[in-house]
């Protein structure tokens, strides 16, 4: 019913900056949060920042004063500015959005996922 659709990533250089983007589209009623996790080799996928629609952000510990999230509500789409990275920030990369698809059914939606390498 939600398709996200994710862009950026790639290889950059320890201290270096990456922009992720993810725009949802399909049968959205309402958008209830948007955001980004990660899973790195042999772990397990973990949240790196979610923004809901009400404004409100959550980050992990690990990336706070370095990656920024942001929405455009209007069309559907979320931002991961991500700056100073570090090797251990390289991971796969997926886009998330919780939504309503009508006015009483909600899912969670998953990108395809993009792959971030920060080398040392």
């Amino acid at each position: 019913q939600v398709q996200l659709v994710e862009s950026g990533g790639g290889l950059v250089q320890a201290g270096g900056s990456l922009r992720l983007s993810c725009a949802a589209s399909g049968t959205i009623f309402r958008i209830i949060s948007m955001g980004w996790y990660r899973q790195a080799a042999g772990k397990q996928r973990e949240l790196v920042a979610t923004k809901t629609s009400g404004h409100s952000t959550n980050y992990a510990d690990s990336v706070k004063g370095r990656f920024i999230i942001s929405r455009v509500n209007f069309n559907n789409t979320v931002h991961l500015q991500m700056d100073s990275l570090k090797p251990e920030d390289t991971a796969v990369y997926y886009c998330n959005a919780r939504a309503y698809y009508t006015h009483n059914d909600w899912g969670d939606y998953w990108g395809q996922g993009t792959q971030v390498t920060v080398s040392s």
